[in-house]
């Protein structure tokens, strides 16, 4: 099941803006076909991973995401179910001599884009989950996934839209999938907290692989699991690439884009897409917070 806001975002898909910030979810849930036997691993260099990985790209199917594994030295290309086998064949010729370096695995559901740290911000049209409260001395804004703030201007924290928050400040989507809100001069300050549920976050971190994760969304609420890979890259369709992403196990659903990855007082991401959902399980992505962070100079507290 690909999982998008609520309805569709402006035709302006590839543009970075200014706008404010918004939470955004890409669900993807996966079955994972056994890793390569120890004495199959350390057979390619990092530039043959390199070209393996590139050639996953040039093929541009629809549907699939990729990392390197370092534990198996290959590159695991995760496909979702609208991906045939004449597709799989596709990429393994696109790879050429280096199609041995990839590994395929097989997941239920369809790669989308999901659309509430955690709870529910409204668009006009479209509901996502709002990422982290952050600020630059002492004017307030939050983070939130770019394929949400991607066409949005004012947000509100209902849905009858009639308790502003504020305005997108900027978005960055594809390539990247973060976004900027400012809140509203009328927002009071007081309201405004550091904290993801009753979670204080203090500071941002990239995480390790095998680390535990935990994910807050405004659809399904609060769900655990662990890193499987860093530095992955998803073709949702529609020319929407973004690299640099954390893959999990963790599951979510519609509605949970946006939402804020963390363990402990640790934030380490913005809820991006993936597929499957919260009942069977799945895969879901991230955009490493710390990006966010940096491109618009703002810091959590």
């Amino acid at each position: 099941m690909r999982i998008k806001r609520t309805t569709p975002r402006s035709g302006i898909t590839r543009r970075t803006r200014l706008i404010a910030v918004s939470t955004g979810l890409v669900a993807a849930a996966a079955i994972a076909i056994p890793n390569a036997n120890a004495s199959d691993v350390s057979t390619f260099s990092s530039t043959e991973l390199k070209s393996a990985s590139n050639s996953v790209l040039k093929a541009d199917i629809p549907g699939t995401a990729w990392a390197v594994d370092s534990k198996t030295n290959r590159v695991v290309v995760t496909v979702d179910s609208t991906v045939s086998k004449a597709e799989i064949a596709k990429i393994k010729r696109q790879a050429g001599a280096n199609a041995d370096a990839l590994t395929i695995k097989k997941t239920p559901g369809k790669f989308s884009k999901l659309i509430s740290g955690g709870d529910a911000i409204y668009a006009s049209s479209w509901r996502c989950s709002l990422g982290f409260n952050v600020r630059s001395g002492n004017t307030y804004y939050f983070l939130t996934a770019g394929h949400c703030t991607d066409g949005a201007g004012n947000w509100w924290s209902n849905s009858g839209r009639t308790s502003l928050l504020g305005a997108t400040a900027g978005s960055s989507f594809p390539t990247n999938d973060y976004g900027i809100v400012r809140y509203a001069s009328s927002y009071p300050v007081s309201s405004i907290s550091g904290s993801v549920g009753g979670q204080d976050i203090a500071s941002a971190a990239t995480p390790s692989v095998g680390t535990t994760v935990y994910r807050r969304g405004s659809t399904t609420g609060t769900h655990s699991g662990r890193v499987t890979a860093l530095n992955a890259t998803v073709n949702y369709g529609g020319g929407d690439v973004v690299y640099g992403m954390i893959q999990t196990t963790v599951c979510a659903e519609p509605g949970d884009s946006g939402g804020p990855l963390y363990a402990g007082t640790v934030a380490y991401g913005l809820t991006s897409g993936g597929s499957g959902n919260c009942s069977s399980g799945g895969t879901t992505f991230f955009q490493p917070v710390t990006e966010a962070l940096s491109a618009y100079g703002v810091s959590v507290f």
